[in-house]
């Protein structure tokens, strides 16, 4: 179990790779795997701080898609059942604590399409942009 766990990439895994090449292709610059507020102690896969947009790439079993995350595993199913469980109150909780700071919070689950991924986050970064210069 620890094994598996250590194995899994945190950053650079191939969905991300694929929506920020396409976001920089776009002329879109951000942070890569970095902490959106200092008081948070969890990190965003993609941040853009002036537009405060920070975006998640979010595996499909560790964080219980809808569609893809109900695969249950032949082997300590509790402890699975419970580690998805306690990802995704955690993903409630920092959705919540970054929005209530401000941020625009984006979660893309791994199986999305990278094109479509990349114009919704390239959307909110330009309509937050253009909304902040206008009330600036």
């Amino acid at each position: 179990m620890r094994d598996r766990m250590q194995r899994q990439r945190t950053r650079d895994t191939q969905p991300e790779l694929a929506i920020r090449r396409l976001l920089h292709a776009a002329g879109l610059r951000y942070r890569v795997d970095v902490a959106p507020t200092q008081s948070l102690r969890r990190r965003a896969d993609i941040v853009f701080g002036p537009a405060r947009v920070a975006v998640f790439v979010d595996g499909c079993f560790w964080h219980g898609c809808p569609q893809h995350g109900s695969r249950k595993t032949k082997a300590n199913t509790t402890y699975w059942s419970e580690k998805v469980a306690r990802n995704q109150t955690r993903d409630v909780s920092t959705d919540r604590v970054l929005t209530n700071n401000g941020w625009h919070v984006i979660r893309i689950w791994e199986h999305e399409d990278p094109q479509e991924a990349a114009e919704r986050i390239a959307g909110s970064v330009y309509e937050r942009r253009c909304f902040k210069q206008s009330h600036a």
